[in-house]
Order: structure tokens, then sequence, then C-alpha cells
């Protein structure tokens, strides 16, 4: 697993931002939306929170979470995207401590215990096996104070199995000129999935087609909830898109006192 997702984000990390229609308005609403949720959650909604995103990619989540006010660490197992980040979070004027570490091996890596401990658009399903489900929740629990707040958002599994999704549907950005699209090659059980992912782009009036890949597990909502309280969380809680405002299903739990 480790390999090929390093592999992944590092090839995307030059091109991530692309994927969106405007990468800063992503970042704006996307920090708006999660410290709302986040906030709702704490026992005091107005202290200064300490926050490990550990998928932090090249930043959207964290570079938001810090322009609204909270104290990010923020990690991810792809070097490239650590570096890409680290500049996003200059030129966006927000301090934010970096550092390179797998979910999976965060309690040996990174020191201290957080207020949150976030990991977004859909890396945890990069864990294909229970045996590294749990290994990652551990870890997770690990990070986290005494009645910290978990934050987690992924596909939404339930309803992509049940339909057979073959994969998106295209998004054209740039009056045409870039089109991002993935299509999903399924196992026969439908438990796991390697998502091939496309960029195409005309640039100079030549058409460049970029392509990487990656596999996901088709995690359930309970399969997830399962996992956490096995680990010790508490309050566990699924937020849906129309009630929340964010793009995929979140879970929230509490680490037990």
């Amino acid at each position: 697993m480790k390999e090929s997702v390093i592999a992944f984000y590092d090839d995307l990390a030059d091109d991530y931002h692309l994927i969106f229609h405007d990468w800063n308005r992503a970042i704006s609403n996307q920090g708006e939306v999660l410290s709302r949720l986040i906030r709702s959650k704490l026992a005091d909604p107005h202290k200064e929170v300490t926050l490990l995103d550990c998928s932090c990619g090249i930043g959207t989540q964290a570079i938001g979470l810090a322009n609204n006010g909270f104290r990010v660490t923020a990690t991810d197992i792809s070097p490239a995207a650590v570096d890409r980040a680290k500049k996003e979070a200059e030129a966006f004027g927000v301090a934010i401590h970096f550092g390179v570490a797998d979910f999976r091996s965060l309690e040996k890596d990174i020191s201290g215990e957080f207020d949150v401990v976030l990991s977004a658009d859909n890396a945890i399903p990069h864990l294909l096996t229970d045996e590294d489900l749990y290994l990652a929740a551990r870890n997770l629990y690990s990070k986290m104070n005494n009645e910290g707040v978990l934050l987690l958002t992924m596909r939404n599994y339930d309803e992509l199995v049940k339909d057979k999704q073959s994969g998106t549907v295209p998004s054209v950005f740039n009056e045409g000129r870039r089109i991002v699209f993935q299509v999903w090659d399924w196992a026969e059980d439908f438990v796991t999935y390697t998502t091939n992912h496309f960029m195409m782009q005309e640039i100079n009036g030549e058409w460049i087609t970029k392509h990487v890949k990656t596999k996901y597990r088709a995690l359930m909502r309970d399969e997830l909830s399962q996992v956490l309280s096995a680990v010790g969380f508490v309050d566990i809680e699924w937020h849906m898109p129309p009630e929340s405002g964010y793009y995929q299903p979140i879970v929230t739990a509490r680490k037990k006192r």
C-alpha cells in the first residue's frame, strides 16, 4: 500500500489544484465548513485549538483551518505533497508545522497530542486491510488529548457499491481546456477498486493526458464506526453532505477521558 500511495500523490502534487474549478475558493469554503463542525464538537469552541491534519496533501484543509484560527500541524505520506503544501502555506501567509508521516505510525513519528485530529479527502480508505485500519485508528487515538475530537471524511461507499458506480462524471474547466475524471476498476467482490485518475489539458494547442492510479477499499460507514469504537472512540456520529455542507460524508468521534 505505502509505495503505491506515495507514488500516486507524489505524481499528483504539482497538478493537484487542477482537480478544482477554483482551488483558492475550495480552501476557503472547506476551511469554513470544517471549522464550524469542529467547534460545534469542542467543549470550549472559543479556545485556541491545536489540530493535526494527518493526510494534508498539498494543504487544502490545513491552510483553510489555519486561516480560521486553528494551530495546525500537517503531515502526509507523500514528501512531494508536503513540499508543495509548505510553499502554499507560505504563499497564503499562514504558519503551519509540516512533516512526512504515515498515519499508521503517528504515535512514534509525531510528538505531542492535539485537540483535533483530521484526515480528509478519502485518505483512510487507502488502508486495504482490517489490520491496517485498526493500526491507523489506534495511532489516531494516541495523538488526541482527552476528550479530543476526531474528524474523518471519505466517499459515500455505501451508495457507490450499491449502485456499482464505475467512475466519476468528467469535470470540465477553463472553458473546456481542462477535463478531469476517474475510471474505477472494481475487484470481483466490490471490496476494493483501482482508481484511474485522468487529467486532460490543452496546452499550446496540444492535448496532454496525465494518468495516475492507486487502490482503495470501499469502506462502509458501519465498518469504520466499528473500528473506531473498538479502539476506544466514543460519541461516533456521521454527518452527510446535505447537513454538513461538506462534499463527502464526515464521521466525528471523541477520545474517551
